[in-house]
């Protein structure tokens, strides 16, 4: 008679069937890799989930999974990738990120030390943003039925009674800022992915941007929206605020940060930066009259020291993006169709 699931080899060095059994190998796994990462006094009630204690007032939640091609990279790795990517989703609500779960998805045969390498960035990313991993899941798939490694994180943070955040609230006269250059981590990503070799230390721009976003709504109590351009890029990312808020957001082709090399790789790869993905860039939606302190506040962080105006809400007449090229002409810039760059978070 054939076994579905071989029986667990205690000393190997990959991942096996008997790691998702919930029995001594994955107790092994949890104890080997996963505790000594995430260790926290609330990961340590060892329960089904975490009980914690959160201040009064509002709260707010996201989640997202991560199945990136190649699964590291120049600039990073799934896992540093999952934890900035929740962290971010969470301070762009304008709320301070406080806690997160993970859940993994291992394929049989994923290489121990390579899971070792990919828990240990998300405890170095979950330090340098300052939340906890409070609880997570791991289950292991067949060869072939998972390309490697997928983790799902969810995140837990706190929102200000004074913080008011929303794509709803874009409105006329205010400008759009974009906190650094665009198109990075997706050319990174394909360029890894397909072996393309371009001729640049280009690297992926994935980070927490929890910080820097935590100083402008500490300091500008006026800014209306908050919005990281991953999946889909600028483009997709500032159709879906115009549509909350029914307004006409205006682009100035001449203000984009896109670095020559997006550029160059692009024109390439027959690409628009604009619908490229970005993991570290945050876009800022705020009143004109406060533009030079929100730049201010972000050049004095690493994340933002590129910061730069790109654009404005011109109009509340209709739902709609447009951009001014470079020879004084509109075009519309609609929202992606399609998926032009698969697997890129």
């Amino acid at each position: 008679m054939e076994l579905n699931c071989p029986l667990p080899i205690a000393d190997d060095d990959h991942v096996l069937l008997g790691h998702g059994s919930g029995g001594r190998l994955t107790h092994r796994l949890i104890s080997d890799i996963f505790y000594p990462a995430f260790r926290n006094p609330l990961l340590e009630q060892d329960h089904d989930g975490s009980i914690f204690s959160v201040e009064s007032g509002r709260m707010a939640v996201s989640t997202d999974s991560f199945v990136v091609d190649p699964v590291f990279f120049p600039g990073g790795n799934i896992g540093d990738l999952a934890v900035n990517g929740t962290v971010n989703d969470i301070a762009c609500c304008g709320a301070k990120p406080l806690y997160l779960t993970a859940g993994f998805i291992l394929e049989e045969g994923l290489a121990l030390k390579d899971l070792r390498l990919i828990v240990n960035s998300m405890k170095e990313a979950a330090d340098k943003a300052g939340v906890f991993i409070i609880s997570g899941d791991t289950k292991v798939v067949e060869r072939g039925k998972c390309d490697k490694i997928f983790i799902n994180t969810t995140g837990v943070g706190i929102v200000a009674d004074d913080v008011n955040i929303s794509p709803k609230n874009a409105a006329p006269g205010d400008v759009v800022i974009c906190s650094a250059p665009i198109g990075v981590h997706g050319i990174t990503i394909l360029s890894t992915r397909e072996s393309l070799g371009f001729e640049t230390a280009m690297k992926s721009d994935t980070a927490a941007l929890n910080k820097m976003i935590a100083a402008l709504y500490n300091n500008i109590k006026d800014i209306h929206v908050f919005r990281d351009p991953t999946r889909g890029g600028l483009s997709s990312t500032l159709n879906e605020i115009a549509e909350a808020a029914g307004v006409e957001i205006e682009l100035d082709e001449s203000l984009l940060p896109v670095p020559d090399t997006v550029r160059a790789a692009s024109e390439i790869l027959g690409l628009d930066p604009l619908y490229i993905a970005n993991e570290g860039v945050v876009l800022t939606i705020l009143p004109d009259i406060h533009a030079e302190q929100a730049l201010n506040i972000m050049r004095n962080f690493a994340e933002g020291q590129h910061a730069v105006i790109i654009g404005r809400v011109s109009s509340s007449e209709k739902a709609v993006v447009k951009m001014k090229n470079l020879y004084g002409g509109y075009r519309i810039v609609n929202m992606l169709n399609g998926d032009q760059l698969p697997r890129i978070c």
